[in-house]
């Protein structure tokens, strides 16, 4: 699994299903009536009431179990306040990142999601298109020599969203393992009750914690 880093501030379907190029991204220019795919279900994400048993040995972070590739490294992120932000896996073709949120029982969280993520690329600088994908729609941006791709799936009062930060030489070999580690992921909800886009807590395993703990007294000493 390799070395656990850490980090402080901010970060950055259909199996084999094609993709649809679009134009510059607008906000709503989407329908996602008409780009829905399969969604969570067999073919993945899952809800942690429909949670496979199968060969996938998935590292459980409390709201996500995540399958981490052979041979990729964590990056464990810290809010200054204490709280885990996020866990990134880092592999060749790029650093990726799942997190989970609250979402309404509706759905349709990503849609909204989706437009400002491009609004605030842009803003930026960023070149951003919009794709569809296994699970319908999709943000490509490009920021410097730094392709990115972003994935989300709504799910049973939750959405998964994915993002992985590659070369753009990569670009589509990196935008592959982002949708296969989102469709073998799994989400764990919970039953309270959270407002709309809380994101859901990242519970970090005891031997990340102690790695952790002893690069700091490491640090400090």
């Amino acid at each position: 699994m390799g070395l656990f880093g850490r980090r402080k501030g901010d970060a950055g379907g259909r199996r084999g299903s094609a993709e649809t190029p679009g134009d510059d991204f607008d906000g709503d220019d989407f329908d996602q009536d008409d780009l829905d795919g399969d969604g969570p279900g067999a073919a993945g994400p899952y809800d942690e009431a429909d949670a496979p048993e199968d060969e996938f040995a998935r590292l459980d972070l409390g709201s996500v179990r995540i399958p981490v590739p052979e041979g990729a490294q964590l990056q464990v992120e810290m809010d200054p306040a204490g709280p885990v932000r996020a866990v990134h896996i880092l592999t060749q073709l790029g650093q990726l990142t799942l997190n989970a949120y609250a979402a309404p029982k509706s759905g349709g969280l990503w849609k909204e999601v989706c437009g400002e993520l491009a609004e605030q690329l842009r803003a930026d600088g960023a070149k951003v298109r919009s794709l569809v994908g296994d699970w319908g729609q999709e943000l490509a941006a490009t920021a410097g020599e730094v392709q990115l791709r972003f994935v989300g799936v709504d799910g049973p009062r939750w959405m998964l969203r994915g993002v992985v930060a590659g070369p753009q030489e990569l670009t589509e070999h990196s935008a592959s393992a982002l949708r296969e580690l989102v469709r073998n992921t799994v989400v764990v909800r919970g039953t309270q009750p959270m407002p709309v886009r809380t994101p859901l807590q990242i519970d970090l395993p005891q031997a990340i914690v102690e790695h952790i703990a002893a690069a700091q007294q490491g640090e400090q000493g």
